[in-house]
């Protein structure tokens, strides 16, 4: 028996310190509810585990992104369905003014009011129309959405075609009108136009006071050779050049042989109908071109087009119903587009969310404590401590045996 190292009570010490790191491995495990507290914990699962972690949160973040991109969808589609609503109160109107038995020149010209407000709302509609400050229907909105944590995860969304709006303007309306006009060729009066004003006219004159002149182009064949005969006949509609106008399908060809002499004809019917200020028509192989006068220094937009020729389809209620038609086809579109958008969209924010769902278990399982388990440690760890401390008082009175020896008879 030893008593100057007591090695028994020494070994106990040693069990009991780990007995109590090993509890309050545990009570810090369960107070925290996290398996790993540091990266000393599990070096290589804290790695995963924070990858997984960044992973979610991304996608999470990407699900508010959707939710703000279903709502700029919803908000373009629920304007364009009010242009609809608008279009077809419009293809109402041209339907009812195409009954020229019975609209006389008053019940036509309240029509034509109406229709003109219409077009002038749909205008203001396709202009106003805005999420958070971003025009959507004015044809300049081009939105990307990031749907996914990863780079390059993203969607495009374009309201119809970029640079090309929903306003009456860019669906075609904005020179079909419902008026009475009188036919040179049949001398009747019928109801409702389609107008194209051709070429751009500058808001103002530069200094040198020569803005660029109205320029109509009337598209449709060689007018120099080939089938020039068939380019020249088969012009319709009418060009306004100030108060008066002349129809093209009234122009005589009758003894027209060369493209030239058709040429002839066509200007000399051109200075009869709109007087000596018009410039005669220069024919190419794409089409005729004509120019108008130049306004002087300082002119408006507005002086610009009262002297530069325009070209008008007269196709009289049939060509409006039509115009409209298209515009109304046109908005389906983009409205069938938004809608496929949104249902994608939708698809996105489920497909995100059971994402979400798994990469949140997985990184659950590589993180957080088990709490039956801790528990159990915890409880072991408990026990044992009472009895490593237990056992080193039982070490510590050992010496007192000794003492026992040496003091007896």
């Amino acid at each position: 028996m030893r008593i100057a190292t007591n090695i028994a009570a020494l070994n106990a010490s040693r069990m009991l310190s780990l007995t109590d790191a090993s509890r309050a491995d545990a009570v810090r495990r369960l107070s925290s509810g996290q398996r790993i507290t540091s990266a000393a914990d599990d070096a290589a699962g804290l790695a995963i585990s924070e990858g997984l972690r960044s992973q979610v949160r991304g996608m999470a973040q990407a699900v508010d992104n959707v939710q703000n991109g279903i709502n700029v969808v919803r908000t373009a589609e629920g304007a364009l369905h009010e242009v609809s609503a608008v279009l077809r109160r419009m293809r109402d109107l041209a339907v009812q003014a195409a009954s020229t038995g019975v609209m006389g020149a008053d019940p036509t010209r309240a029509v034509g009011v109406e229709f003109e407000q219409l077009k002038a709302e749909i205008e203001r509609v396709a202009r106003t129309t805005a999420f958070n400050g971003m025009a959507l229907l004015d044809g300049s909105y081009d939105g990307i959405l990031q749907i996914g944590s990863a780079p390059g995860d993203t969607l495009r969304i374009a309201i119809g075609s970029v640079g090309e709006g929903m306003g009456a303007v860019d669906l075609g309306l904005s020179a079909v009108h419902i008026t009475r006009y009188r036919s040179e060729e049949t001398g009747e009066w019928g109801n409702g136009w389609v107008g194209v004003q051709a070429g751009r006219v500058p808001a103002v004159s530069d200094d040198e006071g020569t803005p660029a002149p109205g320029t109509l182009t009337l598209h449709g064949g060689d007018f120099v050779t080939g089938e020039y005969e068939a380019g020249f006949r088969a012009l319709t509609g009418w060009v306004r050049y100030g108060d008066d106008h002349l129809d093209l399908s009234a122009v005589d060809y009758s003894g027209a042989d060369t493209a030239q002499e058709h040429l002839d004809a066509l200007n000399a019917a051109a200075q009869a109908a709109l007087g000596p200020g018009f410039t005669p028509f220069t024919a190419t192989a794409t089409g005729l071109t004509t120019t108008g006068a130049t306004p002087g220094p300082g002119s408006t937009a507005e002086d610009a087009v009262a002297v530069s020729p325009r070209y008008y389809v007269h196709g009289g209620m049939a060509a409006v119903i039509r115009a409209v038609d298209a515009a109304i086809g046109r908005v389906s579109e983009v409205r069938a587009d938004l809608g496929a958008y949104e249902n994608r969209l939708e698809h996105t924010v489920r497909r995100l969310g059971v994402s979400i769902e798994n990469g949140t278990a997985a990184e659950s399982r590589i993180r957080d404590a088990d709490m039956a388990a801790e528990m159990v440690l915890l409880s072991r760890s408990q026990v044992l401590a009472e009895a490593g401390t237990a056992m080193l008082a039982q070490a510590s009175k050992a010496r007192e045996n000794v003492l026992r020896l040496l003091g007896s008879p």
